[in-house]
């Protein structure tokens, strides 16, 4: 069943309108979870219908943006496996929007304004009370032009003017209250350096960089439902200004955004946490970025499919980590190859094992037939996981204890027989072999283990969201525990892994490979073996 943005592409097409969207970020930070959702769903609509997404930074803000941030961006939406036809800036029609806003000023529908920032903000009202006149709103048409000419020759400080659309200052909406579309900013922009002493607003730059691209379908979250009648009367207003542009408009559809529980969807707050050295950069594990969980380990596929999953409605709501959890998991199923590490490993003594040692052979992917098999190690001395050994066993405890049996994942059943503090002394059953048991023995459970002569050294990074509990952003909810710092010891199969690359820990859950120093391993934990949600 399609839904209301769908049906809207679905009509415009059937009555012969190319289907153009675009993805219109910010440069002024890294793309989350959220903006993965809005991309897609933009993609989705243009792909269905044989059209094309533009991917246009809407840099009118230099104070906080900065190419760093665009190539990141670029590269995050490549790796999402999202399609774009050209990369585009609202930057790039400067001098466009320029033209436009000297038209508004020719037609009487904009004016320079000398009042504070302050002034400006009280003299809007409230949604009770309706805003009053500027004393400037009058200057005649000739007045304005010579201002706004000057503004953008440097002839003014900053913030000593602005030049704001003639409207209504008593509209029920606050956002068609003569808003400002242009400031004075003596800031170097990462793209037209200093060429430019005044920038656009959002809301006048972004409607007519959509309608110079020649969009047909504006799509963003629910937050700018109310910033539609600006949108549509600045497109309105500056139809015709320029030659060669589109007669018919782009229209504004608007869907809730994503929200998952303990997930922060703030850019502002992201930068916070950032900047104040709460997390390691914007490519933190713990972070909701693209660029995050790429370095968690998750793949394009789970995320490109639970944005999918959550649907495109007007209903705010909040998905659970369990939901998306569950896309990751079921994607690295598919891939991860199957190693033993353990984690606060003890050792163990097989003192009845004889020899050098012997090598074993283990599945790579229980699914996937062609990824083969690798080979292990085994040993007089190996260790195994240090919640795989317990002297003081719950009720039904299925691994090792004092006077009891386990079988080691690929290896042998062993009995243990003494916990002598420092190490574990056991002894195997040599007609145990897996593959070819003639023991008749069964043991416990079966736990995995890693050689000790071959065993390479590691750690482990496990992470807890950035929220205690909910969506709420404020001080009582941010989470300062979200990291801890486990040893390990690696299968010597890992020696050789490289970055990025996935992972099952048998019994334990999917990791990845982020850094490699010192003789050491450091792995991210991705997700855990739960099935469902």
């Amino acid at each position: 069943m399609e839904n209301f943005i769908e049906e809207a592409v679905r009509i415009a097409s059937e009555n012969g309108q190319k289907i153009i969207t675009r993805y219109p970020p910010e440069p002024n930070g890294y793309a989350h979870i959220g903006h993965a959702k809005a991309f897609s769903i933009s993609a989705g609509v243009t792909a269905a219908y044989n059209g094309y997404t533009n991917l246009r930074f809407d840099d009118t803000n230099p104070a906080k943006e900065s190419m760093h941030y665009v190539d990141n961006l670029i590269k995050d939406i490549k790796w999402l496996g999202l399609p774009f036809k050209q990369v585009l800036f609202a930057s790039d029609y400067y001098e466009k929007l320029y033209e436009f806003a000297v038209h508004l000023i020719n037609k009487g529908l904009a004016y320079v304004d000398d009042q504070t920032a302050d002034e400006i903000s009280e003299g809007r009202g409230t949604l009770e009370t309706p805003g009053k006149n500027s004393p400037y709103r009058e200057r005649t048409i000739a007045e304005n032009l010579d201002l706004f000419k000057r503004m953008r020759a440097g002839k003014f400080t900053d913030g000593a003017k602005v030049l704001r659309a003639k409207i209504d200052m008593s509209a029920p909406n606050m956002n068609m209250r003569d808003p400002v579309i242009y400031r004075i900013a003596r800031v170097p922009h990462y793209r037209t350096g200093d060429d430019w002493l005044i920038y656009p607003m959002y809301d006048f730059a972004h409607p007519l960089s959509d309608y110079i691209e020649h969009i047909s379908h504006s799509l963003c979250s629910l937050e700018f439902e109310d910033h539609r009648p600006i949108y549509n009367w600045f497109i309105e207003k500056c139809a015709g200004a320029i030659p060669d542009l589109p007669k018919i408009f782009p229209k504004q559809y608007e869907f809730s955004r994503l929200n998952i529980d303990r997930f922060v969807m703030s850019k502002r707050w992201l930068k916070r946490f950032v900047d104040e050295g709460l997390v390691d950069g914007w490519d933190d594990p713990r972070m909701p970025t693209i660029s995050g969980m790429r370095r968690r380990g998750y793949t394009p596929e789970s995320i490109r499919e639970f944005v999918k999953s959550t649907g495109v409605s007007k209903n705010s709501m909040c998905v659970p980590i369990s939901a998306l959890e569950f896309y990751v998991r079921t994607s690295l199923d598919a891939i991860a190859t199957r190693v033993h590490v353990v984690s606060n490993p003890i050792k163990v003594v097989i003192t009845n094992y004889e020899g050098d040692g012997e090598t074993l052979e283990i599945q790579n992917n229980p699914h996937d037939e062609g990824a083969g098999k690798h080979k292990i190690s085994f040993s007089r001395e190996v260790y195994i996981d240090g919640d795989d050994f317990s002297d003081n066993p719950p009720p039904k405890y299925k691994r090792l204890v004092v006077g009891g049996t386990v079988r080691l994942r690929g290896a042998y059943i062993i009995k243990c027989n003494k916990n002598c503090g420092t190490h574990l002394e056991c002894e195997y059953i040599k007609e145990s072999k897996s593959g070819s048991d003639t023991s008749g023995i069964k043991p416990a459970g079966v736990i995995h283990f890693v050689d000790a002569k071959t065993a390479v050294r590691g750690k482990i990074r496990e992470f807890e969201p950035l929220l205690i509990e909910g969506t709420a952003l404020n001080e009582e909810n941010i989470n300062k525990n979200t990291m801890r710092v486990i040893d390990c010891v690696c299968e010597t199969y890992l020696k050789d892994s490289k970055l990025d690359e996935k992972y099952q820990f048998v019994r334990k859950g999917f990791y990845v490979l982020d850094e490699k120093a010192d003789g050491e391993l450091l792995f991210n934990k991705t997700v855990g073996l739960k099935e469902g949600f």
